[in-house]
């Protein structure tokens, strides 16, 4: 019976690792089609997204289904429990992703309001936190998983210096900008989301290595 569960769980693992890719490809094209102007990779993440939500169902029927017949303890459990949320945040991220795709969108035939600095550099943290998330759950590496929830302050960092920047040169001095600065303040928030959403998922990674729960206790990171 452990031998039928441990291959499950393998299983159970690759669909995960699936659901990571698509999330991170969908957080890079999103990105990429807001940079270069390119609306055809803005239309793949939109395209994508019902195979993302399915994937979703998939994972989370494996996760209960397997919980009801083995009934796991301990480690197996908790693994089971810390996939089925990892499954979650990653597809609330790819549909974030989507948000930034159809901003994209909106600002692709317009002029360029400014020079994008911030929000490449942003949407670098936060790919950058999720490749760590994922490879701290494969590695089931608590160490790694800290780091991640530790680096979310400079996410906000970004996020406050493309929103006072903004406001400031442009929304405050010229109301016509205010469509496209409206998108690009929406495209930051998104991606400072991204690395909340990746901050959870640290989190409950942290729990099921080291069973300490560190959300809303920071403390417990030290």
């Amino acid at each position: 019976m452990l031998r039928h569960l441990d291959e499950e769980l393998k299983e159970l693992h690759k669909d995960i690792m699936k659901m990571a890719t698509f999330a991170q490809e969908a957080i890079f094209k999103s990105v990429e089609s807001l940079k270069n102007r390119d609306e055809g990779l803005a239309q793949e993440v939109i395209d994508n997204d019902n195979r993302i939500d399915e994937l979703e169902l998939l994972i989370d029927e494996k996760c209960i289904d397997l919980i009801a017949r083995y009934q796991p303890m301990a480690g197996d459990l908790r693994y089971i429990s810390t996939g089925m949320k990892i499954n979650s945040e990653l597809e609330r991220i790819a549909d974030i992703a989507l948000d930034i795709a159809q901003r994209s969108l909106d600002l692709m035939h317009k002029p360029l309001l400014k020079p994008l600095i911030d929000i490449p550099k942003l949407s670098q943290v936060a790919q950058e936190m999720v490749r760590d998330a994922i490879d701290a759950f494969v590695k089931r590496d608590s160490q790694l998983a800290r780091k991640v929830v530790l680096t979310d302050a400079e996410a906000d960092r970004l996020r406050n210096l493309v929103q006072d920047e903004i406001v400031d040169e442009y929304l405050g001095r010229d109301p016509k900008t205010a469509d496209r600065a409206v998108a690009l303040l929406l495209i930051a928030r998104y991606l400072e989301r991204i690395c909340d959403h990746t901050t959870n998922i640290a989190e409950d990674i942290i729990y099921m290595v080291d069973a300490r729960v560190v959300k809303h206790h920071p403390e417990e990171l030290g």
